[in-house]
């Protein structure tokens, strides 16, 4: 079978389509890349999907917990010390059981026992407390100056928020908003490790990567390859992002713009 034939019968595999029964012998590369490059399909589903869903909810998150009002303000500081204090892998697996008990309960609740929505969920709550958090913190650095400013042009309730305190946030969040995007896509990885079962056999690129490294019994072809895409997907998020970035920061001079680093983070 040649690269091209493999490419047109494992590109989509995780996708149920193309060839059904994987590779049993005789490894290539060709298989390895296509079948790892198939699997990231999932992780980057999971990592766009809940990185979109979850600011929406990380922005209304670091609102309550700055709010005044303690009906606002407690709710938002218990959702992030739950998610952000209990390890992520805990998390899939008690998601699971909830969402198992949930089922016998009602059908309506069965696709959150599929990895494409039970385990999205889990990953858009952990990315909301996490970057609630960076957003709270960025909500307390805004300058009282712009405060004062937006008050003194008239400025109001969702007016100053949309005009002024949003986009100030949003300006001092961002770099390390992006670093929370790196780890979430790094974080896809553990969905299928977890509680959430892969159905005939249609994982993400770490599933695929494991099922060589045990055919094989050597781990230093399939790992490196997964980490070299991983890499590629974290420069394609950092451009994106540096360009959302600098959108952000063009109406400051060029030495006083906040530069987006890269801070990995060892452990959850």
């Amino acid at each position: 079978m040649s690269c091209w034939e493999t490419i047109a019968d494992y590109a989509l595999r995780s996708q149920g389509i193309g060839e059904r029964l994987l590779p049993r012998s005789d490894f290539t590369l060709c298989q390895q890349f296509t079948l790892i490059g198939s699997g990231m399909i999932w992780n980057i589903y999971f990592g766009v999907v809940a990185l979109c869903f979850g600011f929406f909810l990380a922005t209304a998150v670091a609102m309550g917990k700055a709010a005044q009002n303690p009906l606002f303000r407690k709710p938002a500081e218990w959702f992030i010390f739950i998610f952000r204090g209990s390890p992520l892998f805990i998390q899939f697996f008690f998601a699971y059981f909830v969402f198992l008990s949930l089922k016998n309960v009602s059908p309506f609740f069965d696709p959150l026992t599929s990895a494409w929505a039970g385990a999205l969920v889990v990953l858009f709550l952990n990315t909301a407390a996490y970057s609630g958090e960076i957003f709270y913190g960025a909500l307390q650095s805004i300058p009282k100056g712009d405060i004062e400013a937006a008050d003194a042009y008239g400025l109001s309730g969702w007016t100053r928020f949309r005009r002024v305190i949003w986009p100030t946030m949003l300006r001092l969040a961002w770099p390390a908003y992006t670093n929370e995007a790196i780890f979430l896509f790094h974080a896809t990885t553990l969905v299928f490790f977890s509680g959430f079962p892969a159905t005939q056999q249609r994982g993400d690129a770490l599933y695929y990567a494991n099922y060589f490294a045990d055919k094989t019994f050597n781990p230093f072809v399939p790992y490196p390859i997964l980490a070299g895409y991983f890499i590629i997907l974290t420069l394609i998020v950092i451009g994106l992002f540096g360009l959302v970035n600098s959108r952000l920061n063009r109406h400051l001079p060029q030495d006083a713009r906040r530069k987006i680093k890269v801070r990995p983070q060892i452990i959850r």
